[in-house]
């Protein structure tokens, strides 16, 4: 029997691309989720299913290697399918793919909420969805999900608000969007001649509309740790290691 996995082609626009004409971090990631919300929905417990139960799937973290960037041009085609849960960890694997062939290994974790009081919930609370689920044990990237917390010598880089544009229906900074948050935290001229290798972004809390983020930023020479901070709270943590550069 073939193992569970659902694939989509996405057209690219102008607007998913960066200065460098390389596909954007936050756009892969963007594209990524949509094919997750696809899988989801193809399986029983996306979106509009779990929305009149009042459950919802956020995401956790993020870990994503990068072969190469994706150019001008392409369209990306994006694999995914759902591991096996673990007590209220929910994992998700995706191939991501362009004309020249595979460009990214990612892999993201979820927890199962209660909308009402924000509680995590175990894969049974997703009855015969979780059940009839095919999940798939095959795993292309193993994750390194902890990203160690900044000391006193990180650098307060800048600060901002979080407006509605930012929000997504759960009226929180919605997850892709941290990827340009992170990224703001260096120039251009610093990223110009850089390729990234690879990346992680942890999610701990929410930032809502008006909420003031402070982005601070530390390099330990093989990679840089970003930390998105509100009211002295960590909101959000980033690592990238570039081509080059060992972890």
């Amino acid at each position: 029997m073939k193992e569970y996995s659902l694939t989509k082609t996405y057209p690219l626009r102008y607007s998913d691309f960066d200065f460098k004409d390389e596909l954007k971090l936050s756009a892969l990631l963007a594209f990524a989720q949509e094919a997750a919300g696809d899988s989801a929905d193809e399986l029983g417990f996306g979106y509009k299913d779990l929305k009149p139960k009042k459950l919802a799937f956020i995401i956790v973290n993020t870990y994503c290697e990068l072969l190469r960037p994706v150019r001008l041009g392409s369209a990306l085609t994006v694999t995914t399918w759902p591991l096996p849960p673990r007590h209220v960890i929910f994992e998700r694997q995706y191939l991501a793919e362009d004309k020249e062939g595979v460009c990214a290994r990612l892999s993201s974790r979820w927890c199962l909420i209660d909308l009402e009081n924000f509680s995590l919930l175990p894969p049974e609370r997703l009855g015969q969805a979780h059940e009839a689920c095919p999940y798939n044990p095959n795993k292309i990237v193993e994750a390194v999900w902890k990203i160690p917390k900044l000391g006193d010598d990180a650098r307060e880089v800048y600060r901002m608000s979080v407006r509605n544009g930012h929000c997504d229906h759960y009226m929180h900074a919605n997850n892709t969007r941290y990827a340009d948050f992170f990224l703001d935290c260096f120039t251009a001229d610093e990223l110009s001649c850089r390729m990234v290798k690879c990346f992680q972004v942890a999610y701990g809390k929410q930032a809502k509309e008006g909420n003031e983020l402070v982005l601070y930023r530390c390099d330990y020479g093989e990679f840089s740790i970003c930390e998105a901070r509100c009211k002295n709270e960590t909101v959000a943590q980033f690592k990238i290691v570039f081509e080059g550069e060992t972890e």
